[in-house]
């Protein structure tokens, strides 16, 4: 069974930077899609990146291209997700998600993904 744990969000300025971290301590890891979606106040939950497993491809929304990075350490069974200059934009709840890996999904949509983590708080003041 897969379960998730985030840790990292925390309170930052606008332009500042933030690293997520989600821990699988279920099981298969290697076979699983994993990603990072997240939700505000008075907005519906937005797929943020999504990271394959074997080829490793990865897929992000158009709102955070070239500031956040996605990445997989199978050996921790961990993604991160490296946050840059951000603003007040992207604060909300961050979530991670995974799936087992099936052909043409759609990585960036909540409703492939069939386990959750309980969410990390990321807040960005301007």
């Amino acid at each position: 069974q897969v379960q998730l744990v985030e840790s990292g969000g925390d309170s930052v300025q606008a332009g500042g930077s933030l690293r997520l971290s989600c821990v699988d301590s279920g099981s298969p890891w290697s076979d699983n899609v994993m990603a990072w979606f997240r939700s505000g106040v008075g907005k519906e939950r937005e797929g943020v990146a999504a990271i394959l497993p074997g080829s490793g491809s990865k897929y992000y929304a158009d709102s955070v291209k070239g500031r956040f990075t996605i990445s997989r350490n199978n050996r921790k069974n961990q993604i991160d997700l490296q946050m840059s200059s951000l603003n007040p934009e992207d604060t909300g709840t961050y979530y991670c998600a995974a799936v087992r890996y099936q052909y043409g999904g759609n990585w960036l949509n909540a409703d492939q993904y069939t386990s959750w983590g309980q969410g990390t708080q990321v807040t960005v003041s301007s």
